[in-house]
């Protein structure tokens, strides 16, 4: 459920907390996991925008860009999504903007309005004919 830290494995601390009631406003650059529990009014990222665990509770709203590796989001957030890994929108998730991702997991209930933009991996695959011999 949680993202990924360097070379992939799951990021399964969160080291980092927006707490209920507390209003952010300004943007937010952060290093291993980030929860969000109250308001962000300003664009969240992670150091590399291929690690990082951001997550997004259910009573939580961001108005902003998200630039982070993996994105749990049960809140609301207005503004464009770029999970560089993989996002996961939970039953309450509520997303006004295009999202950008890697990896999807949407359960029922959640919504996006925007555009859904599936970021192929950096992996390229050469093919070869056959020889004639």
């Amino acid at each position: 459920m949680f993202g990924k830290k360097k070379g992939g494995a799951p990021q399964n601390s969160i080291d980092s907390l927006i707490g209920a009631g507390t209003r952010v406003e300004g943007n937010v650059v952060f290093s291993g996991g980030l929860r969000v529990d109250g308001e962000v009014r300003g664009n969240i990222s992670s150091e590399n925008p291929l690690e990082g665990t951001l997550v997004i509770s259910e009573k939580a709203s961001v108005e902003g860009a998200i630039s982070v590796g993996h994105v749990v989001i049960n809140g609301t957030v207005i503004g464009p999504v770029f999970a560089g890994e993989s996002l996961e929108l939970l039953p309450s998730a509520r997303v006004t903007g295009d999202v950008e991702y890697h990896q999807i997991e949407m359960q029922q209930g959640s919504v996006i309005q925007g555009r859904l933009v599936h970021q192929a991996g950096a992996k390229t695959v050469e093919l070869k004919l056959a020889s004639n011999n």
